[in-house]
């Protein structure tokens, strides 16, 4: 059997968008449950389009997310070059042998004439189509004499060089996905394979490239389905064995109507890039998955599931379970609506899941960027508190900060609402007898306060709910005599004085 070859061919012409990443992870699942190879060619036949950057930050977004590559552009291989600005002289000569073969001709019509014709269909609403039913009144090598042609070849006038579609013919192919399908060539338009700065266009290009490099499979998103009549009359105008093709379905907005844009991230609140991105030109940033605080495992786990189905309630995957179980036949044709709540989900799961050790490290660097340094014995035990009720590691220092730093406000609805005439003494009470508690740790001081509020005749709520906002803030946090254990007997003394001041100077109580 013939070796699985498949490859991811974006263009750099900005952000990887997560919908090709998923392309990129589909192609990558599929290549190597079948054993074979993956590769990463840049089809950058756009010069135009092209923008700074993008080509290295689609590879680092790749490499973020765990996908790697057999062959490419930044790992070589036997059939480099791997960026299609560096093959342009390849191009030229299969572009050639079409004309020769009579499957392609010269255009000499100018970009103002065509747009005079576009105009002119418009005016009687309808819709002007370089196809078989116009390309013999156009000015082309189909209606001029061989003399005339070569003529304006070696003037250096412009041209480019289109496709000829065969006539009213019905097309018949098959898509791994969707199946047999059917087109008649009267719906298709002569399309440009070469153009007259010397670029193929994407068509021969990718025919081209796709063959030499022996690609068995393409896989690829739904907006490339138009042109697989295209490709397909290609193949067999070269005489060449085409690959088998397979067009992933759509990633939907979150209400499920239309593909998935920035724009419905940037108002939901939610990166639709792996990475960071900044715009070259107009210095604007948009938000990647990496830096919002979502592991790669996430992206991936979440992305497999958003078109394929492994036919199972299993919705927890690690990159080496979704290469055992990874099929076309289970990726669907409808779109997949994108939740945004649910890759929060995944992530909470991959957070829970990583060892303290890990989270202790990503917590680190997050205080210190606050320029909090901290014994990691500390942090430590601060992680195992609040990573259960956190989705994200940098959702840990709102979860924790007064294990670092004193209160600086206090919740001023609260002090009202839990405060009585003698909270203060009993506070202040509490705290002064502290030090004289031989053994501090979090099960003695909770009996202490039980005592030590019954004796003074109170309810425990009323002693621990005004020290909490005292020690914390407000009336969030774990266990109240944790935080008394861990912030140590001269900390939760030095708190309360400060905050019974700062509530009185304040006007909060009286």
């Amino acid at each position: 059997m013939k070796e699985v070859r498949v490859r991811f061919a974006p263009s750099p012409t900005g952000p990887l968008h997560i919908g090709g990443v998923r392309t990129a992870l589909y192609n990558y699942l599929f290549a190597r449950h079948s054993g074979g190879k993956m590769i990463l060619r840049i089809e950058d036949t756009d010069q135009n389009r092209y923008v700074p950057g993008a080509e290295q930050y689609i590879i680092d977004s790749l490499e973020w997310t765990g996908i790697r590559f057999d062959e490419g552009v930044h790992v070589g291989g036997p059939y480099a070059p791997y960026r299609q600005s560096d093959r342009k002289e390849i191009y030229r000569q299969y572009a050639d042998e079409l004309v020769r073969a009579g499957h392609a001709y010269y255009s000499f019509d100018t970009a103002d004439e065509l747009d005079a014709k576009r105009k002119a269909a418009e005016a009687s609403k309808q819709v002007f189509t370089y196809d078989s039913s116009v390309r013999n009144t156009m000015k082309n090598s189909l209606t001029m004499t061989g003399e005339e042609v070569q003529k304006r070849l070696e003037s250096g006038e412009p041209y480019v060089i289109r496709f000829m579609i065969p006539e009213n013919t019905t097309l018949e192919f098959n898509d791994l996905i969707r199946g047999d399908m059917t087109v008649n060539t009267a719906t298709l338009d002569d399309k440009v394979l070469f153009k007259s700065d010397g670029m193929p266009t994407y068509h021969l290009a990718n025919i081209v490239d796709d063959h030499l490099m022996e690609i068995t499979h393409v896989i690829r998103g739904e907006e490339w389905l138009p042109s697989l009549p295209l490709h397909i009359l290609l193949y067999r105008a070269f005489g060449w064995q085409a690959p088998l093709f397979a067009h992933l379905p759509l990633i939907l907005k979150p209400e499920g109507s239309g593909k998935l844009s920035k724009r419905d991230g940037d108002r939901l609140g939610f990166p639709v890039f792996p990475l960071e991105w900044t715009d070259p030109f107009t210095g604007d940033v948009s938000s990647g998955y990496r830096e919002s605080g979502y592991f790669p495992e996430t992206v991936v786990n979440m992305l497999a599931l958003l078109g394929w189905n492994p036919g199972t309630e299993q919705e927890i995957f690690s990159m080496e379970e979704l290469i055992g179980q990874f099929s076309i036949e289970r990726v669907g044709k409808s779109g997949s609506r994108f939740d945004p709540g649910k890759i929060k989900w995944f992530n909470h799961h991959y957070l829970i899941t990583k060892t303290n050790e890990e989270l202790t490290d990503l917590f680190c660097k997050v205080l210190e960027d606050k320029g909090i340094h901290a014994e990691r014995s500390f942090v430590s035990r601060v992680v195992e508190l609040v990573k259960d009720r956190s989705d994200f590691v940098g959702q840990f220092w709102d979860q924790s900060y007064f294990f670092f730093r004193r209160p600086e406000s206090y919740d001023a609805d609260l002090a009202r609402k839990k405060w009585k005439e003698d909270t203060p003494g009993l506070l202040r009470g509490f705290a002064e007898a502290l030090p004289g508690l031989p053994d501090y740790r979090a099960e003695q001081i909770k009996l202490f306060a039980e005592s030590y509020a019954a004796g003074k005749g109170a309810g425990l709520g009323q002693l621990m709910n005004p020290l909490r906002l005292c020690l914390v803030g407000g009336s969030f946090g774990p266990d109240l005599a944790l935080i008394c254990e861990m912030l140590g007997k001269q900390e939760v003394m030095d708190r309360v004085h400060l905050a019974l001041n700062f509530l009185k100077s304040s006007g909060t109580i009286v």
